[in-house]
C-alpha cells in the first residue's frame, strides 16, 4: 500500500536523524570534557601567574587579573556553549525517536490537551478531539502553554475562508522546513510556563505605575547609595546616629510602598523563565524568512519599529529576575542602601510604558506558529492527506475519507457526498459494522477542514459548516440527570442551533436509545421530519431499520445509506464500506455464541 511505503521512507529519514543528532551529540561531549580539563588548567595556571605578578610588580598584576578574567570569562561561555549544542542535539534525538514512533501511532509523548475536554462544546466529546489517544494528541508539537491553548481553539470554532486559506498555506510551507520545526521545539524543552503566569503578566501590564510617576523616589535612587556608604563610613569613624536615623527613614519609606511592591511581585516573578523561554523561540523565528502571507505577518510582529520582539522580552526577563532577588536573605542589605526592590519595580515600569500594548501581540504571533507547526508535522507525516477546498455551495463532497487516527495499514475510506441544507443521511448497519466510526471519520474531517488542517482524504470538498454531534450523552450526577434527559437536553440544543443557523452540520448515533423500541420509533421520526422541516443536515445512524421507509416519502430529503457485514461458514466479515440502501445483515446472535453465550433456537 502506498501508506507503507510513505512510512517506511519517513522511518527512514527520522532514523537517519537519530544517527545523525546522536553522533553530534557524542562529539560535543567528547569536547565539552575535553575542554573542562583545559578550562580547569588555565585557571591554576592563572592564578600561579596572578601571585607572581603581585610579588614581582602590583601593577603588572592588577593588569593581568583584569584581561585574565576578562578572556576566561570569555572561554567560560564558549565552553558553556558546547554544552547547550550537546543538549539540544540530545534534544532533537528524542524528538526524533517521539516522531519514529508517532509513525506507528504511538503518540502518547505528547500533551492529551484533556484540560479542553467540554461536555457542552457542539462536538469536541463525541470526536475523540481531545484526551487520551485523541487527536489533539495526535498532532500536538507545542512546547508552550499559550501555543496549546491555540492549537485547541483552532479545533474548537470554524475558521473564516480567508483564515482557512491562509493557514493551509502557512502549513505547506512549514510542512518542508523540518529542521527548522525541530529546532523550535528543541528551543522550547524546558519552557515552565502556565496560562495562569500569563493572565498574571497580564493582569500587571493593566495596573497603574506608581514608582516611574514619583519624581522624588527618582531622586533617591541616586542620592540614597552615596549617602548611605557616607553614613556607614561615618559611623566607624564617630557616630552611628546619622545612619541609623538614614535606615529608619528608608524602612519607613519601603514599609509604604510594601503592599504594592509586593502585589507586582506576584504578578510578574513567575514570568521570569516564561519570558526567557518565550524569547529564544521568538529570536528563531525572528531570522527566518518566510514566503506565506500569515507567516510572513506574525513575523512582522516580532520586528516592528526597526527593533527584535526577542531582545525586548529577554530585557523583561532579566529586571524581573532582579526583582526576585528580594527572595535572597541579603535583599534587605540591597534594600536599605539602594532601595533596590522600587529601583527594579521603576526598571519595569520604565519597560511597561514602550511595550505594553505590543506584549500581547508577541504572545499571540508566537502561539500561532505553535499551532501551524504542529499541523505542519502531521502534514509532514501524512504527506498523502489534502487540504479541504471551501466554497459556498450547499454541498459536501468527499473522496476515500477515512478516520485519521486508525493506523494506515487498517485504515478503510469511503466516498461520501451529500446537500449539506435540507438533507439527512439515515444510516443503517448491524453491530461493529463501522457506523460510529464513520460519523466520526466524518465530524472530524469536518473540524480539520474548518481548522485549516489537511484532512485524511484523496479530495474534500465542503463549505463553512458547524458540526453538532450527540453519540456519547451520560447521566449528569451532579445535575441528578438520566442519560435519556442529558440527550434530551442535546437534542434540543441541535434542534434550537438547526432553527438559528443555516450552516450546522450534525450526528446523530441511536438516538433515543433509552426508552422503548415503539417510542424510540415515534421520536425519531418526528425529530427527523422536524430536521427536514428546518433545514437540517447531517447523518443519523440507527438500528431502527423501519425509519428507512422515510425515503420513499421524504421527496429527496432523506437517503438510505448501510454499511454491511458478511457472514461466511459463521463467521463475520466486515468491510466498513458505505453503501446505499438499507441494511440487511444481523449479527448479534452470532458476537453473543462467539462470546460463549447460549442461543436458543
Amino acid at each position: 500500500m502506498p501508506s507503507n511505503r510513505k512510512n517506511m521512507n519517513l522511518d527512514q529519514i527520522y532514523s537517519q536523524r537519530i544517527e545523525q543528532f546522536s553522533s553530534l551529540a557524542e562529539g560535543l561531549k567528547a569536547r565539552y570534557t575535553r575542554f573542562s580539563f583545559v578550562r580547569l588548567a588555565v585557571f591554576i595556571i592563572g592564578i600561579g601567574i596572578s601571585i607572581y605578578l603581585f610579588t614581582t610588580h602590583f601593577g603588572l598584576g592588577i593588569g593581568f587579573v583584569v584581561l585574565f578574567l576578562l578572556l576566561f570569562a570569555r572561554f567560560i561561555f564558549w565552553h558553556q556553549a558546547i554544552l547547550r549544542a550537546q543538549r539540544h542535539n540530545e534534544e532533537l534525538v528524542r524528538i526524533n525517536k517521539r516522531e519514529q514512533r508517532a509513525l506507528a501511532h504511538d503518540y502518547t509523548a505528547f500533551g492529551s490537551g484533556k484540560e479542553f475536554v467540554d461536555p457542552q462544546h457542539p462536538y469536541t466529546v463525541d470526536l475523540d478531539l481531545f484526551g487520551d489517544y485523541s487527536y489533539f494528541q495526535y498532532c500536538n508539537r507545542t512546547v508552550t502553554a499559550i501555543g496549546k491553548q491555540t492549537l485547541a481553539n483552532y479545533f474548537k470554532q470554524p475558521a473564516t475562508i480567508s483564515e482557512i486559506k491562509a493557514r493551509q498555506e502557512a502549513i505547506t510551507e512549514l510542512k518542508s522546513l523540518l529542521d527548522w520545526r525541530q529546532d523550535f521545539q528543541a528551543l522550547g524543552k524546558a519552557t515552565n510556563d502556565d496560562i495562569q503566569h500569563v493572565k498574571a503578566l497580564n493582569t500587571w501590564l493593566n495596573e497603574e505605575p506608581y514608582v516611574s510617576t514619583n519624581s522624588l523616589l527618582k531622586m533617591a535612587f541616586w542620592i540614597l547609595p552615596f549617602v548611605g556608604i557616607a553614613s556607614i563610613v561615618y559611623g566607624f569613624m564617630k557616630t552611628w546616629l546619622p545612619a541609623i536615623l538614614l535606615f529608619s527613614g528608608v524602612i519607613y519609606l519601603l514599609r509604604q510602598y510594601l503592599e504594592r511592591i509586593t502585589t507586582t511581585h506576584n504578578h510578574t516573578a513567575k514570568a521570569e523563565e516564561m519570558l526567557a523561554a518565550y524569547a529564544r523561540l521568538i529570536g528563531h523565528i525572528e531570522q527566518k524568512e518566510f514566503t506565506s502571507t500569515k507567516l510572513v505577518g506574525l513575523r512582522e510582529a516580532f520586528l516592528k519599529n526597526g527593533q527584535h520582539a526577542s531582545k525586548r522580552i529577554k530585557r523583561l526577563s532579566y529586571i524581573i529576575g532582579q526583582l526576585n532577588v528580594r527572595y535572597n536573605a541579603f535583599a534587605f542589605i540591597l534594600n536599605l542602601l539602594g532601595l533596590w526592590d522600587l529601583q527594579w519595580i521603576n526598571q519595569l515600569e520604565k519597560w511597561k510604558a514602550e511595550q505594553k500594548e505590543l506584549l500581547p501581540h508577541w504572545f499571540d504571533s508566537l502561539q500561532e506558529y505553535e499551532a501551524l507547526i504542529s499541523l505542519a508535522t502531521v502534514y509532514h507525516n501524512n504527506p498523502e492527506w489534502t487540504f479541504a477546498s471551501i466554497h459556498d455551495q450547499s454541498f459536501l463532497e468527499a473522496k476515500n475519507l477515512a478516520h485519521p487516527l486508525i493506523n494506515p495499514t487498517n485504515r478503510v475510506g469511503n466516498d461520501f457526498e451529500t446537500p449539506t441544507s435540507g438533507h439527512l443521511k439515515l444510516m443503517t448497519g448491524s453491530n461493529m459494522a463501522g457506523k460510529s466510526t464513520f460519523l466520526r471519520s466524518v465530524g472530524l474531517n469536518i473540524v480539520l477542514a474548518m481548522s485549516g488542517a489537511p484532512v485524511c482524504a484523496d479530495r474534500f470538498s465542503l463549505p463553512i459548516l458547524q458540526v453538532y454531534t450527540s453519540m456519547r450523552t451520560q447521566d449528569a450526577l451532579h445535575e441528578s440527570t438520566s442519560s435519556f434527559y442529558a440527550e434530551l437536553k442535546r437534542l434540543k440544543t441541535i434542534i434550537e442551533a438547526v432553527d438559528s443557523n443555516d450552516n450546522i452540520f450534525f450526528l446523530l448515533d441511536e438516538i433515543l436509545k433509552g426508552t422503548n423500541s415503539n417510542d424510540r420509533h415515534k421520536g425519531a421520526k418526528a425529530l427527523i421530519i422536524q430536521l427536514i422541516k428546518s433545514k437540517g443536515a447531517g447523518i443519523i445512524a440507527t438500528h431502527d431499520l423501519e425509519l428507512g421507509a422515510l425515503e420513499a416519502t421524504s421527496d429527496g430529503a432523506v437517503e438510505n445509506l448501510c454499511i454491511e457485514v458478511e457472514i461466511k461458514d459463521g463467521k463475520l466479515f466486515f468491510d466498513y464500506k458505505l453503501k446505499k440502501g438499507v441494511s440487511q445483515s444481523f449479527n448479534a446472535t452470532i458476537l453473543m455464541k462467539e462470546m460463549g453465550i447460549r442461543i436458543e433456537d
